[in-house]
């Protein structure tokens, strides 16, 4: 009997590439990895030499915007399982370019669906990631956030989100597609984008803890309130996810089991760093126009579905990712000051 066949769009992201390292350890499955031909591949630097030997890992060009580069990547995967992690996930970046974030994020997600419904003679288990920013502004009478508590989204990119979700039901309740929708809190670790708050913060110090640049944090706004997660816990969640008794149509909030503002993550790095005294300035160009500024789930549904806890502590989570970028800073490469 062949080995189970797993797709992973978006795999040169932060999760999708955790999620291939996971998958490779934790796992027999042959991975079958989307990414567009100019996508960075910084984040799977470490599985190249790899997937060069075909060695479990192999590499798909596509695009989501493009149905036929999917109809033939599903076609070569042939895929048990599917975790539909790529997207333009920066909400900030969504002010911008509305209309590049809603087609990618909802009609790439129809053009998967559709590529994976219309492929003869596979059945796959698709995970369809959403978002927690879907429930966008909540009231505090409504914490914690549960699966049925309304969407209010708060930029263009949650709005997006909201179509991802509903395609994932719809395609379970109308066509029988096994997919099965997250709706991940904040997650972060290694190799998360400088574009989010605490990576861009951790980028930062290590600059400034190499002279780089002076000691000024740029920050946005520091009043948002966040439940952390590691993203290694949120891949072996997803693993579980769609291993574990899936059901067709079920949606399922994830999320960490510590909570603290921006503000108070900023303080948790600065007491990490090496150079005292840094100043933190707020940067008019870091706010968005609305926030979705209290973010705090009921993963109940989840954990009693799988079993699954999260187990990384905040605080190895965030030294884990300032080390990261004291890495990449000491290899020389020059950055953005973003």
């Amino acid at each position: 009997m062949s080995s189970p066949r797993a797709l992973i769009t978006g795999i040169t992201g932060m999760v999708g590439s955790h999620l291939a390292d996971y998958l490779l350890a934790e796992t027999d499955w042959e991975i079958f990895g989307l990414c567009r031909w100019r996508s960075p591949l910084d984040n799977v630097e470490h599985l190249l030499e790899r997937a060069n030997r075909k060695d479990r890992l192999h590499f798909l060009a596509a695009d989501l915007t493009d149905s036929f580069s999917l109809a033939r990547a599903v076609a070569i995967a042939r895929p048990d399982y599917v975790f539909h992690l790529a997207a333009q996930s920066y909400p900030t970046d969504s002010f911008t370019a509305p209309v590049q974030t809603l087609a990618t994020n909802i009609i790439g997600t129809e053009n998967l669906l559709e590529a994976l419904r219309l492929t003869p003679g596979i059945d796959p288990v698709i995970h369809v990631c959403s978002s927690s920013e879907v429930f966008g502004r909540v009231g505090r009478e409504l914490l914690p956030i549960h699966e049925g508590t309304p969407f209010h989204p708060a930029s263009p990119y949650a709005i997006s989100k909201v179509g991802t979700d509903l395609l994932g039901r719809f395609h379970a309740e109308a066509y029988g597609q096994k997919c099965v929708i997250t709706r991940m809190f904040t997650h972060t670790g290694p190799r998360r984008g400088d574009i989010f708050a605490e990576s861009t913060f951790a980028k930062q110090i290590a600059m400034i803890e190499a002279g780089r640049i002076p000691p000024v944090i740029k920050t946005g706004n520091l009043d948002s309130l966040r439940t952390w997660a590691d993203v290694r816990d949120a891949v072996r969640a997803y693993f579980l996810l769609v291993t574990v008794a899936p059901v067709p149509g079920a949606v399922y909030n994830i999320g960490g089991t510590f909570s603290c503002t921006i503000g108070e993550m900023l303080d948790h790095l600065l007491g990490l760093a090496t150079v005292r005294g840094i100043e933190v300035r707020t940067d008019p160009e870091r706010l968005r126009p609305l926030d979705a500024d209290l973010q705090l789930p009921d993963t109940r549904r989840f954990k009693a579905h799988t079993g699954w806890e999260p187990v990384i502590p905040f605080a190895t989570t965030m030294a884990d990712l300032l080390e990261y970028w004291r890495q990449r800073v000491r290899s020389g490469r020059t950055f953005l000051t973003r």
